[in-house]
């Protein structure tokens, strides 16, 4: 047993990431940081230690909740020489490759088989990855919404350092002292706060705010959490990567929208945390707040579910809520499998690949 714990341990520490010490230059200068934390504009409620408990009793009886009746189908990953004016490949959970305006940037990238900073203990992966990282197209940049484990995974984030030696891995405050302590090189960081930007080639691509949380080890709310906008000459991309629904996004459709293509977070809600992650009809909602009912043809694409068992809901229930809420609005989706991709511009029709799933 003491052997088996030991192989179980070996690299946690590595795979958590920096210290709070390593973290903190780079974070106290935002008017975000107070009293050695982030916060929300919008306060959010946390769990209490009743619905902790209660909580964890639930995930040792929840069963076969939330898990796919039978295997989950892949596409096979398409990838043309140019990136394309407006296209998307999601690769499940929240990662997925976005083309904007002959550029690729990749978002919140998570290859390893579990969320978690072991190897053999932690949420599995409930379908195979789509694509090796090595098979991907030359990438220009990394976007990353937050330091929790589905969203930034040391393994990745190393691999694509050494197969792609001319990515630029952008990320909130904070996030970077992680990828230093993976030797990431300095000059390929970016950590921007809200509202501050990068250029990577033609494109801007903006820290935008977000109401969620971050933490890896025991500390919480040390680093930054953000949604990120990617503006091209021609076509706007908003990443939602992972938050609850707050009337800021309304804020930042005003000042960066509308949005020809967003990618809004659906999956792992439940009404214990009902601020750090949206339901189906609340992402409806954000993709109008945007401002993309001013947009003809902006398109959804809904993401954060599917791949890891984080909730209590069904597995497809995201998507059974979603639809109809998104007719009800007028708003256009595209729902692919891992692996697809989908031309923004001209998605076609939706085949229902997710029903017989459950």
């Amino acid at each position: 047993m003491a052997v088996g714990g030991a192989r179980r341990a070996r690299g946690l520490p590595t795979s958590i990431g920096a210290s709070a010490a390593d973290i903190r230059p780079y974070a106290a200068g935002s008017p975000r940081y107070r009293d050695g934390r982030f916060h929300n504009s919008e306060p959010s409620s946390m769990l209490g230690p009743e619905d902790g408990g209660n909580l964890l009793r639930e995930l040792l009886t929840r069963g076969s909740v939330g898990t796919p009746r039978v295997d989950v189908p892949l596409a096979a990953p398409l990838a043309p020489v140019e990136a394309a004016d407006l296209a998307v490949t999601w690769f499940g959970h929240s990662s997925a490759l976005v083309e904007i305006d002959g550029h690729r940037i990749l978002a919140d990238p998570v290859w390893s088989d579990r969320v978690s900073p072991s190897a053999t203990v932690g949420p599995a992966r409930m379908h195979p990855v789509p694509v090796q990282l090595a098979e991907l197209p030359r990438i220009d940049a990394v976007v990353i919404s937050h330091d929790h484990y589905d969203h930034l995974d040391r393994r990745t984030i190393e691999m694509l350092a050494a197969t792609q030696p001319d990515i630029r891995f952008l990320v909130p405050l904070g996030v970077g002292a992680h990828l230093r302590r993976w030797r990431v090189p300095e000059e390929r960081i970016v950590e921007l706060d809200w509202d501050q930007h990068a250029e990577v080639g033609a494109l801007t691509i903006t820290c935008t705010e977000a109401r969620h949380f971050s933490g890896r080890g025991f500390a919480r709310d040390i680093t930054l959490w953000s949604s990120w906008v990617i503006a091209g000459p021609t076509r706007r991309v908003f990443f939602g990567g992972d938050s609850g629904y707050t009337k800021r996004f309304a804020d930042v459709g005003d000042r960066y929208g509308p949005f020809d293509l967003t990618l809004l977070p659906v999956g792992a809600y439940d009404r214990r945390w009902p601020d750090v992650h949206m339901n189906p009809e609340e992402a409806v909602r954000t993709h109008g707040d945007l401002g993309c009912a001013d947009r003809p043809g902006s398109l959804l694409v809904p993401v954060h579910w599917g791949t890891f068992n984080l909730a209590f809901h069904a597995w497809s229930e995201p998507i059974a809520r979603l639809l109809p809420a998104a007719r009800e609005a007028g708003v256009a989706t595209a729902v692919p499998m891992p692996g697809q991709r989908v031309d923004a511009l001209r998605p076609g029709a939706q085949h229902p690949w997710w029903v017989a799933l459950g």
